[in-house]
């Protein structure tokens, strides 16, 4: 467990909070106007590798250089200047800090483009941006050279099993009601593929790609293949697949060795790509022999659902009915369209994977900056 204190005089800006990987929905921008949760669990902090708002710089004033040495391989169309390192904690969790008026944000909310929004009570120094506005995901981000963190007591948690995370089954459906902000008409809500889902599927295709070696992929049917196939098929050489692609995890049967790709599951808290039994970490999957399977990461919830969909099952009935009649509800209604991943994770991923630097890759990826590709994302 840690508190954050401000670098100027010591005040402690946060309660308690424990440290977990950092959400693949942490960047993405979904639909207009619409309301996101909180990105943070209350009681965690995660840290951000990568900066976030100005000032900025256009692609055209940055080195290829330099970006390569940020961990950026390929043309990107800004670059931020600020500092890396960010811990991103929920807003709930925030304390002894005061707005700064000047920095209030526009349109719906704040968006922390102008950089820390947040000061400290005690000293007046910007520690932290708030984000709320429409379309993004609530946070509060502490700066890491305004702020620092401390151990706070001395209690140490193992992190979960993989066995253990399995057996609490926590999965996340990939469909779930949308809020958007109140207009003329009021707050209104609308059925939709999960955002989560959709930066999920966004940053495991930027690596699906890549283990693809520019050949087709086979991805497994069901609701995987609405989430992958439709987009590898348009991205890749057409014909007979010639890598194939499975989904293993925890409590899975042993993947056959023919198989060249695994969608496997991130450890929430530890941010590490779950691997077979034997296998080199994550980490080294570079350093793999040419047989081995590539990793495609997945959050957690997302891959348990993937592996065993939760059914639909009829609730006991209540009120006047008898207990033991189960209601006939409708089903939960689908999407009116056909499953697109977030383009903006996607491409965040992807230019960061040294991988784009093949021609083939940096193709697909002009291509989809161009924006000929508004059907697949």
């Amino acid at each position: 467990m840690f508190v954050f204190m401000c670098a100027g005089c010591g005040a402690e800006l946060t309660t308690p909070l424990s440290q977990v990987s950092l959400p693949v929905h942490t960047r993405q921008q979904y639909g207009n106007g619409t309301q996101l949760p909180v990105l943070m669990e209350s009681g965690t902090f995660a840290v951000d590798p990568d900066p976030w708002g100005g000032p900025w710089r256009t692609g055209d004033e940055i080195d290829p250089g330099e970006a390569e040495a940020r961990g950026i391989y390929a043309p990107v169309h800004a670059l931020t200047d600020s500092t890396t390192g960010a811990s991103v904690i929920a807003p709930g969790d925030i304390r002894g800090t005061r707005l700064i008026p000047e920095k209030r944000g526009d349109a719906c909310g704040l968006d922390g483009a102008d950089g820390p929004n947040l000061a400290c009570e005690a000293c007046d120094l910007p520690v932290a941006t708030r984000i709320d506005d429409c379309s993004l995901w609530q946070a509060v981000r502490l700066s890491s050279d305004t702020v620092h963190r401390v151990p706070a007591g001395s209690a140490h948690t193992t992190p979960l099993s993989w066995a253990e995370l399995a057996a609490k089954g926590e999965k996340a459906p990939p469909f779930e009601a949308i809020a958007t902000w109140g207009g003329r008409l009021g707050s209104n809500h609308y059925w939709s593929w999960s955002p989560r889902w959709e930066a999920a599927a966004g940053h495991a295709l930027a690596h699906l790609l890549v283990a693809s070696q520019g050949q087709p992929v086979k991805v497994p049917g069901g609701l995987a293949s609405d989430v992958f196939q439709r987009t590898l098929d348009a991205l890749l050489p057409p014909g007979p697949a010639k890598r194939r692609a499975v989904l293993a995890g925890p409590g899975q049967p042993s993947p056959d060795a023919g198989v060249d790709i695994l969608l496997v599951p991130v450890h929430p808290r530890t941010g590490q790509a779950w691997a077979p039994a034997g296998r080199i970490a994550a980490a080294a999957a570079a350093a793999a022999a040419a047989a081995s399977a590539y990793l495609v990461p997945l959050p957690l919830e997302v891959c348990l659902w993937l592996v065993s969909p939760q059914p639909y099952l009829p609730l006991p009935a209540s009120g006047r009915i008898p207990q033991d009649v189960l209601r006939d509800d409708p089903l939960p209604p689908l999407p009116h369209y056909l499953f697109r991943a977030d383009r903006g994770t996607f491409q965040h991923t992807l230019v960061r994977l040294p991988a784009v630097r093949h021609p083939w890759l940096r193709t697909i990826l002009e291509t989809l900056q161009q924006g000929t590709s508004a059907h697949l994302f």
